[in-house]
Formats: C-alpha cells, structure tokens, sequence
C-alpha cells in the first residue's frame, strides 16, 4: 500500500484503472463485503446465491464504474465504504427478491451479471437512506456487542472504518502484531458465533 497506508490515497490510482490498487483494495475489503453480504442472503438456499458471488459482482461493477469516471464524489475511505456498502446490500437484496420471485415458479435461472439492476449502480447519496442506516447501525450494534472487550470493539470499529493495521497500532500506541492478534480473536468470536 502506500507509504502510510492510507486508503484514502488509493482512491486517483483506482479512478485511473490501476489493477494494483483494485487488488489492494479487494483484500482490504472483500471479507467485511461478504459478511454483509451473507446476512442479507440468510434464507436464501446456498449457492443459488452465494455471498461470494454478490461480492464479485460488486467489485466487478464498482471498479468499472470508478474507471469510467461516475463516481465523481469518492474521495476518501468513508466515500469508498459507503459506496460499496450500499452496493452490496442492493445487489443483495435484488439477489433474494430475484430468489424469491424464482420460488414461485418464474422463468429460467440466470447468472448473476445477467441480474444487475442498473439503478443498483446510480452513484448512492453520501448519506445512506433511513432503512440502509439503521440495519447498518443495528448489525454493527450486534457484532460489537458480541466482542464484549472495549479494546476489541475498538480495533474492529477503526477496521471497519477502513484504517490498516499500522495505522491502528499508532492509536493504541502498540505494534502491529499486537493488532493482529486482536483481529484474530475478533474474527474467531464473530465465526463462534455464526456457526452456533
């Protein structure tokens, strides 16, 4: 990533199509994109619609669009999160519908590129809507609440926000490996959990 590792200064490299940044930028965000993802998806049969899938297909539209230049308010982390937050939570969404509409006896089953909704794709509001904010607010609330230590939510709210692991140390003033190992008891609490 760049010197300081700063999302941010990956958002002129990505409007510009380099392949490096949307790389780095998968990484970063692939995971927390199919969590999200697979809540949306709770209900609807496993690999009718795959999380994986929803992400793949977000990135896939998100980075095209970025290089085509229609995202002219991205300029930051918080941009780029809401962007592909919203992203995925329609594409998920229109994935259950399609889903359910399918279950009641609709036509033939299609891939997933042949379901992206174009209005899915509008540049979103810097803002999300009410409906998005709240479930948003809610399942943050939920995973939080789950860690139970203040200094793990704290690690896992400043990842979500998009900062590295780096960047985290420097406010806890510890090393990295030090967040690491937060990162991995957060992780193996969250799976824990999706698994009872």
């Amino acid at each position: 990533m760049s010197s300081d590792g700063s999302i941010t200064r990956l958002i002129g490299p990505l409007k510009e199509g380099d392949r490096e940044t949307t790389r780095r930028l998968w990484d970063v965000y692939f995971d927390r994109l199919a969590r999200l993802a697979q809540a949306r998806l709770r209900g609807v049969a496993r690999g009718a619609a795959d999380e994986e899938d929803v992400v793949v297909s977000v990135f896939d539209s998100f980075f095209r669009r970025a290089e085509e230049g229609r995202f002219p308010q991205l300029r930051d982390r918080d941009d780029l999160w809401k962007m592909l937050f919203v992203l995925t939570v329609r594409k998920a969404i229109n994935r259950v519908q399609h889903e359910g509409r399918q279950s009641r006896g609709g036509g033939r089953v299609r891939s997933l590129s042949e379901l992206d909704d174009l209005d899915a794709f509008a540049p979103p509001a810097l803002e999300p809507s009410p409906e998005i904010a709240a479930q948003m607010t809610e399942e943050c609330r939920i995973l939080l609440d789950r860690l139970g230590d203040p200094a793990l939510r704290a690690v896992a709210v400043w990842k979500m926000e998009g900062y590295t692991n780096r960047e985290i140390a420097e406010k806890l003033d510890c090393v990295e490996q030090t967040v690491e190992r937060k990162l991995k008891s957060i992780r193996r609490i969250w799976a824990a959990e999706d698994s009872s």
